[in-house]
């Protein structure tokens, strides 16, 4: 299929001719100066500025972009706040030259991709991956700038199904073309918004929306599982789903998608592990021949069951199971000091809770669910591949 660059302007990043201009758009915004400011409040603006504009020289691509400047950033941040990432490709071609569409399980808005950039660049492969961001995020011009300038391309989001059904259709283009004519990779979530309860599964919808675009073997599909040892928005996430059952209507704001960010970013997760499953070209002709929505619900099967294959299990994801089935069916998995850590670490995400008619045990129980679940996954996905 024959593309043009500008019949994606609407959702593109920014090309490498474009970078300079979003460079100073980006310095001469105020809210991004107020933002900087808060930074390094001792620095005058001009001297800020002067920084900036010589740490961007050379800076041609939104590649040298994200290695000048956001590299040292996410490696600053899992030194921080995780006690390492780890990164398993064992399963992709020894040819590095290749790209792939990274489908994967949600855990974190902004470092899911981001962990992913610096880890293959780390492992060789000669460049990162473009990620679609909603544009309920994007709420000022300069956070839709940077995120540009950051290889992102704008999902757009609270539209009718006419205007929803154009969008898609847009979007699947966009990324059929980075991968096929801009050699990019793409990382895309398995499903809309993160998994609460961490029980993570495809939705047929966004495999829908891939072949839109063209056939899928040509994105060379690869399923990505993220396991996190401790999830930063858990008590969030617990607290959240009482207050969808107190109030049915209840809908997040604005600035609590935000406050969902920060903690995701700043808080502590423990050990994280990144596993690229086998890539679906693979296997995907067995598929060839079922009716329509039969093939996607297979494919999507597929595809959760090598994203759960994936999981890299902790201990305490073992401790919840057992607490929540009341067993000792996992002891050989963990020791007394694991559960007398997680005790403590689930105690201190609980009292950062804060709603009215607070239900400790029903929150208990949430987050104990949020940790169990990878486990029932896995447990089931080995049965299905030991048939």
């Amino acid at each position: 299929m024959e593309y043009d660059i500008k019949d994606f302007d609407e959702i593109r990043p920014y090309e490498s001719g474009e970078m300079q201009q979003a460079f100073n758009d980006l310095l001469s915004d105020r809210q991004f100066s107020m933002v900087l400011k808060g930074f390094v409040p001792w620095l005058p603006k001009g001297i800020r500025n002067g920084f900036l504009k010589l740490a961007f020289m050379g800076i041609k691509t939104p590649l040298d972009f994200q290695k000048r400047f956001m590299k040292p950033v996410v490696w600053h941040i899992i030194h921080k706040h995780t006690d390492g990432c780890t990164f398993d490709d064992s399963l992709l071609s020894a040819d590095k030259t290749q790209r792939y569409t990274f489908l994967s399980n949600h855990r974190d808005i902004v470092l899911d991709s981001a962990f992913l950039d610096v880890l293959l660049i780390a492992a060789g492969h000669p460049t990162t991956v473009e990620i679609g961001i909603g544009d309920n995020l994007l709420i000022y011009p300069w956070i839709k700038r940077l995120v540009r300038m950051n290889k992102a391309f704008t999902v757009r989001r609270g539209l009718t199904a006419h205007e929803m059904m154009r969008s898609s259709q847009l979007m699947s283009r966009y990324i059929h073309y980075a991968v096929t004519e801009k050699k990019e990779n793409i990382w895309i979530a398995q499903r809309e918004g993160r998994a609460k309860d961490s029980s993570d599964h495809t939705q047929d919808a966004v495999l829908k929306m891939l072949a839109m675009g063209g056939e899928l073997r040509e994105l060379n599909i690869c399923p990505l599982t993220i396991s996190y040892e401790f999830d930063p928005c858990d008590y969030l996430k617990a607290q959240e789903f009482q207050q969808k059952r107190d109030n049915p209507a209840f809908k997040k704001s604005r600035q609590d998608d935000l406050d969902n960010m920060k903690t995701g970013i700043f808080g502590y997760k423990g050990r994280v592990h990144y596993h690229c499953g086998t890539p679906i070209n693979q296997w995907l002709s067995e598929l060839d021949g079922l009716p329509r929505n039969e093939y996607f619900q297979q494919l999507s099967k597929r595809i959760d069951q090598e994203i759960h294959s994936g999981y890299r299990l902790y201990p305490c994801n073992y401790i919840a199971l057992d607490q929540l089935e009341g067993t000792s069916a996992h002891t050989d998995q963990y020791t007394a000091k694991d559960v007398e850590r997680f005790g403590k670490y689930l105690a201190g995400q609980l009292a950062k809770i804060n709603i009215p008619n607070k239900d400790e045990a029903f929150l208990r129980e949430r987050m104990l669910t949020m940790y169990a679940n990878p486990v029932r996954n896995y447990i089931n996905a080995s049965l299905v591949n030991n048939e």
